[in-house]
């Protein structure tokens, strides 16, 4: 191996290190206040696709979205195994029957991270780099 090849090697490893430290990957949290301890991602599904409005055991649930954005497409495809297109259309459906609203978008992970904290009954996702303290990391999908 010639050292150009090397060199181009060691860039390659550098860059996906960093594309990776900077995304450290999706995780569904509730507030640290909330009874509920963990969840699979078959339940997690069915709150985010109202197939479910209670967590497991009872205890409504207030599922909350980041915006369109890497994170927001990670989880849907992770958990629901759904793309953009087929949420779309999806939620579409839903909505003009009347039978469902999509869950309410935040701005930010910071804002999805705040209301999740202060309401024991809600649930959301965030980057795993966004965790602190005041919620409960309850899926690592």
């Amino acid at each position: 191996m010639t050292i150009r090849n090397l060199v181009i090697a060691a860039a390659g490893l550098v860059l996906a290190g960093a594309a990776t430290f900077a995304h450290a990957g999706v995780v569904v949290v509730v507030s640290a206040k909330s009874e509920v301890k963990s969840l699979t991602q078959a339940q997690v599904s069915q709150l985010f696709l109202n197939k479910a409005v209670a967590f497991p055991g009872g205890g409504a649930a207030t599922p909350v979205d980041l915006p369109d954005g890497p994170a927001r497409a990670e989880f849907y495809t992770k958990v629901t195994g759904k793309d953009a297109a087929q949420l779309k259309a999806y939620w579409a459906q839903l909505t003009f029957t009347g039978k469902a609203q999509r869950p309410k978008q935040l701005g930010s992970g910071a804002d999805v991270r705040k209301f999740v904290a202060g309401s024991p009954s809600a649930i959301g996702y965030l980057d795993a780099a966004d965790v602190d303290d005041s919620v409960r990391v309850v899926l690592k999908p």
